[in-house]
């Protein structure tokens, strides 16, 4: 398709990422409060699943825009990948807040906190990195630094999970602190997979400054 190298690229899937992205470090900027107290959580709740659905409608978004664009700024599939995986980010963290509120589960624990607090550092690094997509050919070791800091902060967040589940179940007097205890290693497990959907964006990402850098 040697005339599409000649035709004008259109850019709005750039503001639509930065767009994507940036609801994503909102829904877990919201999750971290979530995991934090448990003070008018409901309410917290509630405005996870409005950030959910603006998410969802920013990936509707970009899909329909790929279906009606001739020749677009990246490769089709690096951005229905990029789509998806943020797409997957959101409703994971978005998850993850909902279950806490649903098991009625009281207070805090360290291990959550420290869980949404590298989920929220991640999430803050990829809206700083995908901005960057406009210019990736520039910008890409930039772009690299970020991706490199959400995969160490992955790592970071296996290793707080494998610590809090060695010693989920120490000193647990009766029943009802067991139950209590499965339920917030079940949330420790939904906040580390939202650490894994923001490595998956960090692998996209990896990809598409590879590719185009």
């Amino acid at each position: 398709m040697v005339l599409a190298r000649f035709l004008p690229r259109d850019e709005q899937f750039f503001d639509l990422f930065e767009e994507s992205a940036k609801n994503a470090a909102e829904v877990t900027a919201v999750v971290q409060q979530v995991v934090a107290s448990d003070v008018d959580r409901d309410r917290q709740v509630r405005l996870l699943h409005d950030l959910e659905n603006r998410g969802d409608e920013i990936t509707h978004r970009i899909f329909s825009a790929l279906n009606s664009t001739f020749v677009t700024p990246l490769d089709r599939e690096d951005i229905r990948s990029l789509a998806v995986e943020l797409d997957d980010l959101v409703d994971d963290a978005e998850e993850a807040g909902t279950r806490l509120a649903l098991y009625k589960l009281e207070g805090t624990r360290e291990p959550a906190q420290l869980l949404a607090r590298i989920l929220n550092e991640q999430t803050a690094s990829l809206a700083k990195a995908i901005p960057l997509l406009a210019d990736v050919g520039k910008q890409g070791e930039q772009i690299r630094r970020h991706v490199l800091e959400v995969h160490r902060l992955e790592n970071e967040a296996d290793d707080t999970l494998n610590q809090a589940l060695a010693g989920l179940y120490d000193d647990v007097p009766d029943i009802p602190s067991l139950v209590s205890q499965m339920r917030w290693g079940e949330l420790y497990g939904l906040l580390e997979d939202a650490t894994d959907r923001a490595e998956d964006v960090a692998d996209v990402l990896e990809n598409i400054f590879i590719k185009n850098g």
